[in-house]
């Protein structure tokens, strides 16, 4: 090697540097400078944290303060994901949010750090409950505070909201819909439907704002913008109450049904003819070829792939099914194909319990009922299950990084995916996150997660409701 080009033994070192692990690499920076200027290369640390997560927040790395640099940023995170691993005492902090004097009847990220693309150097998220005592609230889940309280209206009964345009969205039990500014709680507009039981689904086309509505009388009614225009409704449940309502990740479909009629079909709806409907045609729709659906999810890394849990022939048994949703466009009418792809039979066994689906990725099913949980690849195969909670589970958040179960047992379970050699991805059993006393609490009722907090409401037995906020910092 050239002694007069020293640039050359630097590049050596680097490649030589990439089959170390982060270990490794800080032991090596120790040994000289050359080597600590070698390992010190943001290209490799840039190069260990894509190797690691596919889904790296970029844009935080675009100051020049040193402090912000990909090394920086893969230890931060890698510390982070360890402390939420582990779920030690110390490693996070457990807010109870108080204020509230009914039932919460749910709860939403407003601004939450995305699994996607996590911002590990600023964790506040801001989570909004809607309750039965007739107020939105903001809350700060990082220091407990709050933000902002709506004026007193009719009980809630459901809320959402919509982080890219900072919106939240809530119904009462008249079936009054309203819009609120995120950051001020201001009211910003409200339709009524009528309904005195609403399902709630809002989602972005093209950065058009949209809001579908199932109401108690089995309709589907769609609005848009922030002034809840009225653009189409269409019946799929016929006087049944539609309680299973959800977007396909491209958000060309709408899935809509009833979870507690064992003869009723789910029906699939084509989203632009909700959105942009036509004056003389009815918007498009068709019935999936099953009945007595229990719970339902899109495939999250497919356009329109649905796994849809429902009865089969054999009583109190279920299957679940797999679909691909299409449609076939001719001269003169389109038409929406429902097209099966996988099926496999479940022993349930629990007539009364509600049954809970989630999807990971393309071949990963996440289904909780009673007090076990499952997960299956879409072929049926068990990948692994669990019975850890001693009352069944009432809610369950599946995200990137891990599963959390709420139940009336008053703990969340955390599990994280981990990648098996042998066995491909599968979720391992990790700790307890326990909510308080019996004596003043019935159980968790509802459970969200973003990538570094967990959110959970708690029954309280004097009907005052309290949300407990599980926070990790870096």
């Amino acid at each position: 090697m050239d002694l007069h080009h020293p640039h050359l033994i630097g590049d050596c070192l680097i490649h030589i540097f990439t089959f170390l692990t982060e270990e490794d690499l800080i032991r090596a920076s120790a040994v000289c400078q050359e080597w600590n200027e070698a390992a010190e290369t943001p290209w490799l640390w840039r190069r260990m944290c894509l190797q690691r997560w596919s889904f790296c927040n970029l844009a935080v790395l675009g100051s020049e303060q040193v402090t912000r640099s990909w090394k920086r940023y893969f230890l931060r995170r890698c510390h982070l994901e360890t402390k939420m691993t582990k779920g030690r005492s110390g490693g996070y902090t457990c807010k109870s949010l108080r204020g509230h004097t009914g039932r919460v009847g749910g709860f939403a990220y407003l601004q939450g750090n995305s699994a996607q693309h996590p911002d590990i150097w600023n964790s506040s998220s801001t989570v909004c409950s809607a309750s039965t005592d007739g107020t939105v609230r903001a809350w700060n889940i990082q220091n407990g505070e709050l933000l902002w309280c709506s004026p007193v209206q009719g009980p809630l009964t459901a809320i959402v909201s919509d982080e890219q345009h900072e919106v939240v969205i809530t119904a009462d039990s008249t079936g009054l819909i309203k819009t609120w500014r995120g950051q001020t709680g201001q009211e910003v507009a409200s339709f009524s439907t009528g309904s005195p039981h609403c399902t709630l689904l809002q989602y972005n086309i093209n950065n058009n704002w949209f809001l579908t509505v199932g109401t108690s009388q089995g309709s589907v009614c769609t609005l848009a913008d922030s002034a809840l225009t009225r653009k189409s409704s269409v019946m799929v449940c016929d006087s049944f109450n539609v309680n299973t309502l959800l977007v396909s990740p491209d958000k060309k479909w709408i899935t809509a049904g009833n979870k507690d009629n064992l003869d009723l079909s789910p029906k699939v709806i084509y989203t632009e003819s909700l959105t942009s409907p036509s004056e003389d045609e009815d918007p498009l729709c068709q019935s999936v070829p099953v009945t007595g659906c229990q719970a339902a999810v899109f495939i999250p890394t497919q356009p329109a792939r649905l796994a849809i849990i429902h009865h089969n022939e054999r009583p109190n048994n279920k299957a679940l099914t797999v679909f691909d949703v299409s449609i076939k466009k001719t001269k003169y009418k389109s038409e929406i194909q429902v097209q099966q792809v996988e099926s496999f039979p479940l022993t349930l066994n629990q007539r009364s319990s509600h049954v809970h689906l989630a999807a990971k990725d393309s071949n990963c099913l996440v289904m909780a009922a009673g007090q076990e949980l499952w997960v299956y690849s879409l072929k049926g195969a068990l990948l692994a299950s669990f019975k850890e909670h001693t009352m069944p589970i009432s809610s369950m958040c599946v995200d990137s990084f891990r599963v959390v179960t709420a139940s009336q047992d008053l703990s969340l379970r955390v599990l994280t995916w981990r990648n098996d050699r042998d066995q491909g991805l599968t979720l391992e059993s990790r700790y307890h996150l326990l909510g308080g006393s019996h004596t003043v609490s019935r159980g968790f009722t509802h459970v969200a997660c973003d990538y570094s907090s967990v959110v959970a409401s708690a029954e309280g037995k004097d009907g005052k409701d309290v949300l407990k906020a599980y926070s990790f910092t870096s």
